[in-house]
């Protein structure tokens, strides 16, 4: 039977949940594979890695691929580890849709709460599927009470559960024929829609042809959340899961969309993706997914991609593909990549997860700030080795794993040492066994720090200037003046001319911009300076004598002076928390946030327990979460999310502007984090 859909599907959970599990058996239900693999086996078809299949986690997004009648569905099986919340960043924004994968007996946690509303922001509509139900200590009604309270209200049973928590428990599917499911559904989709509403109230009530149409409707625009029970172990409920997957992560406009003519005027566009995966093969080929947004693409076709880098420098390619294979469609020769489908591409030498295909301000193109904040720690990575050349494998071993990762950001330090961004203490542990395992190499890593940014407080202008016949006071041949001003938040750092065009060779024009970002990557006070504009406001140069040296010479020196006259502030990472804790320990728990630098902003409830919500320093959550157990009985129940960042705050607790020159000068309260 001809394809005629393609829905791309996100597996989404809480480490440990079953997703991977899931996948293996969604595979095998619809006949793709033969035999199910095991997690703890190492044998599924979507943990392909050493490290994961040893430690059974989810590390990188891998995609298979199942078909449902005419509907091809890619599933993208993605990390359920918090530290590994860059990837599924990535994932997310090739999905049509995901289904969110609880476990019936550990219910909503934090990493679920974090994932729920990283897809309800997006828009995306989202499944829920409870797994293992026949496991003791399974729970179905109050856990369907926490996934109203803690995710979101607007959820619909699609099935029932006997024999629950046994071996014996089953799935047993609902249908809009049965009155009582019927009724259900419409009191579910009538909070969302107030014509539905009143037809319930005052008649006449719609029938299930009309119930059966606005739910898919409303799960299609991401309003209501229908949940499944089962169990991806014994295949309890994966039938009704099937269901739901190809007819309500569907957009209602898909058939209509489908015509001939439609096809060939998006065949026709100019094609624009997103690379969102990126492996190597022994030999050291690179494969890179990329989700087609528009257009067509064929082997062999020259295509151009754009990337934003860590400095906020834009910087794009151009390569030509030398092999294309599109996931889930047999390689004929003659692979073809339209609009929706997910293709694997090699003979793109610098492609990285992140690229983007199409130009800069074109769709499905274009530099995007991520749903995910920045990772916000640092460790430097030594050889254990010492013998000569051992850094530079190492550090070009790093910047493979970069390719895949790029937010971990390999770069050398002034010691010859390189440091990597982290998201958490596990992702260490896998860079440091991926360093063992695919190259070979044994490294030390030091403890982790947090890292900050520095922001201009204000404008500066420096400049220096050479003689006729004389070099500059600091010994260059070049004349540079440079302004420093604020910017606004998350755009990184732009670099301008006020200088006439043609003022200054080309080169020399290179060095100087070259040489502001790099100073920029440590400030005053030591971290790198970010969202601020700097501006070339005065140059010049000595003909033959002048050499693109100087400009690198002395860009540093007269940036600095700027800076110290702008001055900066530094701001620390932050957390957005959430606490629920017994009615008892309100006093204790909220004065321990405010001793570690908590903004508390909201509390709620009251009679059973208080619900606290606010902000904290990052490097402050982990004292938090070991001091809460005790404070509340073991009773308490914590979440927290990275959320940006604010002003840094010192050691007397008070924040801490931290202009150049001075440690102290900032207000308490000064600044607004987290925007």
């Amino acid at each position: 039977m001809q394809i005629q859909h393609t829905l791309n599907i996100g597996i989404v959970a809480h480490v440990d949940a079953g997703k991977t599990s899931l996948t293996e058996r969604l595979l095998f239900d619809t006949g793709t594979i033969d035999r199910l693999g095991s997690v703890d086996g190492g044998s599924t078809q979507t943990d392909t890695g050493s490290v994961e299949r040893r430690r059974g986690i989810t590390v990188r997004s891998a995609v298979v691929s199942f078909a449902v009648g005419t509907t091809q569905v890619n599933l993208i099986d993605t990390p359920g580890h918090a530290d590994f919340v860059a990837e599924v960043e990535r994932a997310l924004e090739v999905l049509d849709g995901a289904v969110l994968v609880l476990s019936a007996v550990e219910g909503v946690q934090a990493h679920t709460r974090v994932l729920m509303r990283t897809l309800r922001d997006m828009g995306l509509p989202v499944l829920l599927f409870v797994n293992k139900i026949d496991r003791p200590g399974a729970r179905r009604d109050g856990l369907l009470t926490d996934i109203r309270r803690k995710l979101t209200p607007y959820v619909l049973p699609m099935t029932g559960v006997r024999d629950l928590g046994t071996r014996a428990a089953r799935a047993l599917p609902a249908s809009l024929d049965d009155p009582d499911f019927r009724t259900r559904t419409g009191e579910v989709l009538a909070e969302t829609d107030d014509a539905l509403l009143a037809r319930i109230v005052d008649g006449p009530a719609p029938s299930s042809e009309e119930l059966g149409a606005a739910l898919r409707d409303r799960t299609a625009r991401g309003l209501v959340h229908p949940v499944y029970f089962g169990s991806a172990l014994s295949g309890q409920g994966i039938g009704a899961l099937v269901e739901g997957i190809t007819g309500l992560l569907r957009p209602p406009c898909a058939d209509a969309a489908d015509t001939a003519d439609t096809a060939l005027a998006e065949a026709e566009a100019a094609p624009t993706g997103t690379v969102f995966a990126v492996d190597r093969d022994p030999s050291g080929r690179k494969t890179a997914y990329l989700r087609l947004s528009t257009g067509a693409l064929t082997a062999r076709r020259r295509v151009t991609l754009h990337r934003r880098e860590p400095d906020g420098t834009h910087h794009a390619y151009t390569g030509r593909i030398t092999s294309l294979d599109v996931v889930g469609r047999a390689d004929d020769g003659t692979s073809r990549l339209t609009a929706g489908n997910i293709g694997r591409i090699t003979g793109l030498t610098e492609v990285r997860v992140g690229d983007l295909l199409g130009e800069p301000d074109g769709r499905g193109g274009g530099p995007r700030r991520p749903r995910f904040p920045a990772p916000t720690l640092r460790t430097v990575v030594r050889p254990r080795d010492v013998a000569p050349g051992a850094t530079a494998r190492l550090r070009a071993a790093l910047r493979s794993l970069a390719e895949q990762d790029p937010l971990i950001h390999a770069s050398a330090e002034p010691d010859g040492a390189t440091s990597v961004l982290l998201y958490g203490e596990i992702q260490k542990e896998i860079i440091a066994a991926a360093l063992t395992e695919e190259f070979g190499i044994e490294a030390v890593f030091e403890p982790s720090r947090t890292v900050c940014v520095e922001r201009p407080a204000g404008t500066g202008e420096a400049y220096e200037e050479m003689g006729r016949r004389a070099p500059s006071p600091s010994g260059f041949w070049a004349t540079v003046g440079l302004r420093v001003e604020p910017a606004e938040r998350d755009t990184g750092v732009a670099f301008r001319y006020e200088t006439e065009l043609g003022a200054l060779p080309h080169a020399f024009h290179c060095a100087v911009e070259e040489s502001v970002h790099g100073a920029l990557r440590q400030g005053p006070h030591g971290w790198a300076v970010t969202d601020c504009t700097v501006t070339l406001v005065r140059s010049g140069f000595a003909g033959p004598v002048s050499t693109a040296g100087d400009f690198r010479g002395l860009t540093p020196v007269v940036l600095g002076r700027a800076l110290e006259r702008a001055g900066t502030r530094v701001f620390e990472p932050y957390h957005r928390f959430e606490a629920d804790i017994p009615t008892d320990t309100l006093a204790p728990v909220t004065g321990c946030l405010a001793e570690l630098g908590a903004d508390i902003g909201e509390t709620a409830g009251g009679t059973e327990s208080w619900l606290l919500k606010g902000l904290l320093p990052a490097r402050r959550v982990r004292a938090v979460e070991q001091r809460l157990p005790g404070l509340t009985r073991g009773e308490g129940v914590w979440w927290s999310k990275p959320c940006g960042d604010g002003p840094l705050i010192s050691a007397c607790g008070l924040r801490d502007g931290g202009r150049a020159g001075s440690r102290s000068s900032g207000a308490p309260g000064e600044g607004a984090p987290c925007r």
